[in-house]
């Protein structure tokens, strides 16, 4: 299976965005931001959890269904802060070839 690009991902911060000022009793999206960056958090840190336990189980539909609402949630909360999703695809690209441990370290 070929990986798709990260236009859904794309499309999907931008969505959240435009949702920022919607009416929170029509978007679900508006509703979590009007609540506050902590409750945005408090949202990602749920869904993680839940990713966590279906990646224990070994039920693979439900790990992707989990993962798919983690990686909503995390934009929620990045969206919060006001923190777009191409500057989180900066680090990575700046990270990009640094090993993970040299990464780490570098953060001392």
């Amino acid at each position: 299976m070929s990986a798709p690009d990260l236009g859904a991902l794309a499309r999907l911060a931008a969505t959240i965005q435009d949702r920022k000022g919607a009416d929170p009793d029509t978007s679900w999206t508006a509703k979590l931001l009007a609540k506050g960056p902590e409750k945005a958090a408090e949202k990602f840190g749920e869904e993680a959890v839940e990713a966590i336990i279906e990646a224990v189980k070994g039920d693979r539909a439900r790990l992707t269904s989990e993962a798919a609402d983690v990686l909503y949630h995390l934009l929620v909360m990045l969206a919060a802060r006001d923190v777009t999703l191409a500057e989180v695809l900066a680090e990575l690209e700046r990270r990009e070839g640094t090993s993970g441990i040299a990464e780490k370290a570098a953060r001392s």
